[in-house]
């Protein structure tokens, strides 16, 4: 298996995780937090794995590679230059040399 290395993630986005925050009422509120940043590659599924996406009902628009031990998991979003993508799931490798993390991306509302 062939490492991705540093200089090949070139692409630097922030990690956006959900937590939960008191209301000041005695419950609780789900926001987004930063919690970081990750370089990342960013490449395009293949047909097939968008076929198999399909056809388990899941939508995949993007795949990024990050590095092995970057903290990012499903449910995060990832943003930068524009764009947002939600972490729909994560693949590492059975040796460690890159973070497979699959996303779709956000469309922005206006």
């Amino acid at each position: 298996m062939i490492p991705i290395g540093a200089h090949e993630r070139h692409t630097v986005l922030d990690v956006w995780r959900a937590t939960l925050v008191d209301d000041g009422a005695g419950g609780q509120i789900e926001t987004l937090g930063k919690v970081g940043q990750v370089r990342v590659l960013l490449a395009q599924p293949t047909a097939a794995e968008r076929t198999a996406a399909d056809r388990s009902g899941a939508r995949l628009d993007q795949v990024a590679y990050a590095g092995p031990h970057d903290d990012v998991r499903r449910g995060d979003e990832l943003r930068g230059a524009g764009e947002v993508y939600r972490v729909t799931a994560t693949v590492r490798p059975s040796e460690p040399v890159y973070l497979r993390v699959e996303c779709e991306r956000a469309q922005a509302e206006e």
